[in-house]
């Protein structure tokens, strides 16, 4: 199945600005000690947060970030190790459980921008692009999975995703790091597409051409006994 690929537009990103909501800030400033924060301007939240949080040490403030954000998926333990090593480490772009990578990203350019750089800056990706089938029968959901292997062809050969799934990146073989990979995926019309994912995943400079030919093979299915 062939598809026709622009890319209409790319962004390098230190932060996503409608990533933490007026929820998060409220509980944050609660944990980091903000007594009536719901009574604060709505405009401010983000601010006080910043303040708040330069009150604490910047591992123990990453502990309290890392314990609300991800409690569900990491002990006591793995958080305490991950708040001194984020200081030392883009542990967004390095930690293995690239499940994880965007919740670490967000959490770490928050902290990035309270403690002025004490924390590594990792980069987001986000770009625009129309995906058109090039047959009448090409009527397919794109996935995040399907997204990404249309894109193969317009990348770089050295690019981290060809370099590490490339068996994946062609052919009819499953991808289910893609919906790991790219973090955000939407359209209002099924053909204009909004992507969010690392730059240490796929950057501007991967991208070898604005126009170009992606080609999806559907898995082959398999007769159950």
């Amino acid at each position: 199945m062939k598809f026709q690929i622009k890319i209409n537009s790319f962004k390098t990103l230190d932060e996503v600005s409608d990533y933490w909501s007026t929820a998060d800030y409220i509980e944050l400033l609660s944990l980091f000690g903000f007594p009536d924060a719901e009574s604060s301007d709505e405009d401010s939240l983000r601010e006080l947060l910043m303040m708040a949080i330069t009150d604490f040490e910047p591992n123990e403030a990453a502990a309290i970030v890392l314990e609300y954000k991800l409690s569900d998926d990491l002990n006591k333990g793995q958080i305490e190790q991950i708040s001194n090593d984020m200081l030392l480490d883009k542990i967004a772009e390095e930690y293995p459980e690239i499940n994880l990578h965007g919740t670490l990203f967000h959490i770490n350019q928050l902290l990035y921008k309270a403690f002025n750089g004490k924390f590594p800056n990792t980069k987001a990706s986000q770009f625009e692009c129309t995906i058109t089938p090039l047959g009448k029968d090409e009527d397919i959901e794109l996935t995040k999975e399907v997204t990404l292997k249309l894109l193969s062809e317009g990348l770089s050969d050295s690019n981290l995703i060809k370099r590490l799934f490339g068996d994946k990146m062609t052919g009819a073989t499953p991808f289910p790091e893609a919906e790991d990979i790219l973090w955000d995926l939407t359209s209002n019309d099924g053909q204009n597409f909004k992507i969010l994912t690392s730059e240490y995943w796929l950057s501007e400079d991967d991208l070898i051409a604005e126009e170009f030919e992606g080609n999806y093979e559907k898995p082959e299915e398999t007769d159950e006994d």
